[in-house]
């Protein structure tokens, strides 16, 4: 089992910019939603480096083709936007990881850490499998959370799931220390995040809890930093215009 962390302070705390991709094209989806569907660009490794330029030092690249079908269908365009920013920045990439070679795979074309979802609440042993193949720091955890549920498929209506927390501590037992904890309800709405279930998620204390969906400014950010997340993805925010990447960077990145 991972050891508990006491307090809520986090000891760090990360700033990544989301590139989602669908055609090869970088997307955002509403409430996960694939009908729901904003373009934002049509170069996702020009949109990587001016990332880069602005400060940020992770990435979150989500191949949205996989996600939906399990196919890992970009994963040239997801190379190139790794060599893209090269060494001045970390990568880690989402969709479609349902199994070892799919995550050797992203891990091999340079990536820094994978992150598996739906995989793992269907076959929770395979958090364990992934650990023990690559390592703790290189594998992280999406919990993607419809009325408290853990739900794999996030975009699809279901009521199959269990509890967040629970899901969780199962996966901390297994090995998993970053989770990535999505409110499937804010996703894309710009509509702040789900401070309460943060803060669930948080007070269970294992390991380092990443806020998802909803973050929308720096206020956003100093919230759930001041609950203990150790990180933030951000998406519209940015590509609207809402959130200044270049200043949120050098405040939090």
């Amino acid at each position: 089992m991972l050891l508990r962390e006491e307090g809520r302070t986090a000891k760090r705390f990360t700033l990544l910019p989301a590139i989602d991709l669908r055609g090869g094209r970088v997307v955002r989806l509403s409430q996960g939603d694939f009908v729901r569907e904003t373009v934002y660009g049509d170069d996702p490794t020009a949109v990587a480096a001016a990332f880069v330029d602005a400060g940020a030092r992770w990435i979150h690249v989500v191949d949205l083709d996989g996600a939906r079908d399990g196919a890992r269908r970009q994963v040239d365009l997801v190379a190139r936007i790794v060599a893209a920013v090269g060494e001045r920045a970390a990568c880690e990439v989402a969709g479609g990881l349902r199994d070892e070679s799919a995550v050797e795979a992203v891990l091999a074309a340079g990536a820094a850490r994978a992150v598996v979802g739906t995989a793992v609440l269907r076959d929770p042993d395979l958090v364990a499998r992934l650990v023990r193949l690559f390592g703790r720091d290189r594998i992280a955890v999406a919990i993607d959370v419809r009325d408290g549920l853990a739900v794999g498929h996030g975009w699809v209506a279901r009521p199959a799931g269990v509890p967040a927390t629970e899901a969780l501590v199962t996966f901390a037992d297994l090995g998993a220390c970053v989770f990535e904890v999505t409110a499937i309800e804010r996703d894309g709405l710009l509509a702040g995040p789900n401070l309460e279930l943060l803060r669930s998620m948080v007070e269970l204390g294992y390991g380092e809890v990443i806020a998802s969906a909803g973050v929308t400014s720096v206020e956003d950010l100093e919230a759930v930093r001041g609950l203990g997340c150790r990180g933030a993805i951000v998406g519209r925010a940015i590509y609207e215009g809402r959130l200044d990447l270049a200043e949120a960077a050098s405040r939090f990145g």
